[in-house]
């Protein structure tokens, strides 16, 4: 048998021992690197779980080929901005921003870094966007219609209760964008006059001032309530729930989590469908699509979800017609 030349030899010893190397560089080339900033990540479990689910039925799997990291504010506005520089720093492949102060807060912390939001009120007068159909820069996702489905939730609050007839409306200063907030509560006053409803609108900054609200709205001797469906004010709904009842106020709420924490009902956009359709925005820019030449979504499905407990608890009769539409009955 001849002897291989020394210079082969080392040739292709060299060759071997890059073979592993260049195998783990592209492994590692391989793995999507996903942000995701939270305002409050306990506010929303159905939503997140339903994203991470979304992500893992599109073979998208932590620990395998995907890492993702978490930031959340911890029900903190004023957090989001650092939190979003951190995952800026760790030169991710997109950020997912599941509430509009987060996607604001990411926006302004980069115009290179994709970034997908999943449930804002109006992305265009939020200025996330320029458009539905044509987003423009480096920000895409899907909108929860919020502004819209403000008066479909008092017309369902009015079904429910159907002897109420002054409602408080919570809002709070800053809590959206201005053009969007106006939008919300005209667009309450839009529904209110048809069913013959007055409207109070009582403002808080936090969940500090959520006692004083409920105080003011039963000095005025409202008789129903609906919450605009404001992000702070998921952070700390089992207080506004608890107040409620302890006002004896029925209550309809932008998302069902609040009528899991004993609220008597919501009415909106299914969190949990947006969110796991997020995962589908996701797996196109990691695949090279654009973010802007991917037009903004609306949602797909809608849920009206009724606490029977609390409902009885209120000395409320809800007609049958309204039972037969609810899409969830907590008992």
């Amino acid at each position: 048998m001849g002897r291989v030349p020394r210079r082969d030899f080392l040739l292709a010893a060299g060759a071997l021992l890059a073979a592993p190397l260049a195998a783990r560089a592209q492994q590692t080339a391989n793995i999507a690197r996903i942000g995701v900033l939270s305002l409050n990540r306990a506010a929303t479990p159905h939503a997140v779980e339903a994203f991470l689910q979304g992500l893992r039925d599109l073979g998208y799997v932590e620990g395998r080929n995907a890492t993702i990291e978490h930031r959340d504010a911890g029900g903190k506005p004023d957090r989001l901005p650092a939190l979003a520089a951190e995952l800026i720093a760790l030169k991710l492949d997109v950020i997912v921003a599941p509430s509009t102060p987060a996607a604001l807060a990411s926006k302004q912390a980069t115009r290179i870094v994709p970034i997908v939001f999943a449930g804002v009120a109006d992305p265009v007068t939020d200025g996330l966007i320029a458009s539905l159909a044509r987003p423009g820069g480096n920000v895409t996702g899907l909108s929860n219609l919020s502004p819209e489905l403000v008066g479909k939730r008092l017309e369902q609050l009015k079904q429910v209760a159907p002897k109420i007839s002054r409602v408080a409306v919570l809002w709070h200063q800053g809590g959206t964008e201005g053009r969007t907030e106006k939008d919300m509560m005209k667009a309450s006053e839009g529904a209110a006059r048809p069913l013959g409803i007055e409207l109070q609108f009582v403002e808080t900054r936090g969940p500090a001032d959520f006692e004083k609200a409920f105080s003011e709205a039963g000095k005025a001797r409202a008789d129903g309530m609906t919450v605009l469906p404001i992000a702070i004010f998921g952070v700390d709904r089992k207080r506004l729930v608890d107040l409620a009842a302890k006002y004896r106020l029925p209550a309809a709420y932008p998302a069902r989590e609040y009528v899991d924490a004993g609220g008597l009902m919501s009415y909106g956009a299914n969190l949990a469908d947006l969110h796991q359709r997020a995962a589908t925005y996701v797996d196109r820019i990691l695949k090279g699509a654009k973010p802007s030449d991917l037009p903004v979504e609306q949602p797909a499905k809608f849920e009206l979800v009724i606490n029977l407990k609390t409902a009885k608890e209120l000395g409320l009769n809800i007609p049958q017609s309204v039972l037969a539409r609810a899409d969830e009955l907590i008992q």
